[in-house]
């Protein structure tokens, strides 16, 4: 019995919050073994040692089955900074080891694949409304669309597009959910309930790298990014793995969310990307009357605009929480006679007549 032997042994045996093996992500550590015998250390989290016994039970049954009986298992405890360096300090030496598992299919120059990431510069301007009304719409237009749900923070794709199911083993390979005819991938699904998600820069650039080279995508013509608002990590990790990625910004017509966009959209300049517009949400309301209030100011979008050199694509105004022909306060998709959702196929029209011209 090697030690490679009884590390794949207790490989299933994973960490709750991350679900990946512990074995990968350093948890498990000074395995030995010499014939009949073998011993580990496990570390765990404060907030982990009640598991202490129920991982004693799953490892000493996982190697009992490779013959072995006399089996010695410590549990340390350390801090969760500690285990975050490293689980960190061990996934990016993974990742240095393996280069070729970031060239996936979809990035290639034959796939065909436009990627479009949804950026802003802060919170709550409605990035991800956007993301799912836009990838929709492209949908509608008789496109194969992926949404790629990079949110670490703020996961909200699958509860906007009311999916209930996870994603299933296909094989060796993960396959996305589907709804209203869209593949759909989140950090949502790999987290537990509500919790938040700690994860530093390593951990983050192993989840873009997971969804674009271990998901089953398919033929798509078009993956959407919902990004994190602002300029972090995993902006960064888009814009450097995938450098043909285009990136439209939301903003509203605040003068303060325009200033704070306007950072989003520099950081895609300044890496190469091109910025294929601004939506501005939030526009205006129209009242039953047709009047258009609007609420936060004006041109906000179209400044934007101007400083980073691109176009407005979009006005999108507020909808009205009462009525009943509007957005569909489940999912968060705007109703097909709602002026809104013309507002996203007149813009799915022009990024699609814009790649057509390319």
């Amino acid at each position: 019995m090697t030690k490679e032997d009884l590390v794949a042994a207790i490989a299933h045996i994973k960490d709750e919050e991350h679900q990946l093996p512990l074995t990968d992500i350093g948890l498990i550590r000074d395995i030995t073994t010499n014939k009949d015998r073998a011993a580990m250390t496990v570390l765990l989290p404060p907030d982990s040692v009640s598991r202490e016994q129920e991982l004693r039970e799953q490892i000493t049954r996982a190697v009992q089955k490779t013959g072995i009986t006399d089996i010695h298992i410590r549990f340390k405890t350390i801090s969760n900074e500690e285990k975050n360096d490293i689980i960190a300090i061990k996934l990016n030496k993974s990742v240095r080891r393996a280069p070729t598992l970031m060239n996936s299919p979809l990035l290639s120059e034959g796939s065909g694949v436009t990627f479009i990431a949804v950026a802003s510069g802060k919170g709550g301007v409605g990035k991800s409304t956007v993301t799912v009304n836009l990838a929709r719409a492209l949908a509608k237009q008789g496109n194969r669309v992926g949404i790629i749900d990079a949110d670490i923070y703020g996961h909200s794709i699958p509860e906007m597009l009311g999916i209930k199911e996870l994603p299933q083993k296909q094989g060796n390979r993960i396959a996305p959910v589907e709804s209203h005819g869209m593949k759909v991938i989140s950090t949502g699904f790999f987290v537990q309930g509500n919790k938040p998600v700690v994860w530093r820069g390593p951990m983050l650039g192993k989840m873009i790298g997971t969804f674009l080279n271990e998901v089953e995508w398919g033929s798509v013509d078009y993956i959407i990014l919902d990004l994190p608002p602002g300029t972090g990590d995993v902006a960064l990790d888009v814009h450097n793995r995938i450098p043909q990625c285009a990136e439209i910004v939301v903003t509203t017509p605040h003068k303060t969310a325009h200033h704070v966009a306007a950072r989003a959209g520099e950081m895609a300049l300044q890496t190469n990307h091109p910025v294929l517009g601004v939506v501005e949400n939030m526009s205006y309301f129209t009242d039953p009357e047709g009047r258009r209030h609007y609420l936060f100011g004006r041109g906000g979008g179209q400044k934007l605009a101007e400083e980073l050199n691109t176009e407005l694509l979009a006005e999108i105004p507020i909808q009205s929480a009462d009525t009943p022909d509007g957005a569909d306060a489940a999912s968060t998709l705007f109703d097909e006679n709602s002026e809104q959702w013309h507002i996203f196929m007149d813009m799915a029209s022009k990024i699609m007549n814009s790649k057509n011209a390319n």
